[in-house]
């Protein structure tokens, strides 16, 4: 499946938020460079659809706060 992410780098709290049936939020701490906040989103996912981390996969928005990613 295919969701659609809106990035929240460097955020007090973290968090996966659901918005719509395919669109989350996420707040992470960690800032936006060299993939780090990228690399905790993918963590949260993980933990948030009970799935391995190497079954989620960001298609689209490296550098971007609107983000796609699919889970398998």
């Amino acid at each position: 499946m295919m969701i659609k992410v809106v990035a929240k780098p460097k955020a007090k709290v973290e968090y996966v938020k659901k918005l719509s049936e395919d669109e989350y939020e996420v707040a992470v701490k960690e800032p936006p460079e060299d993939g780090k906040a990228n690399k905790r989103i993918v963590e949260l996912l993980a933990e948030y659809f009970k799935k391995p981390k190497s079954s989620i996969k960001l298609i689209k928005g490296h550098s971007s706060r609107v983000k796609t990613f699919s889970v398998e």
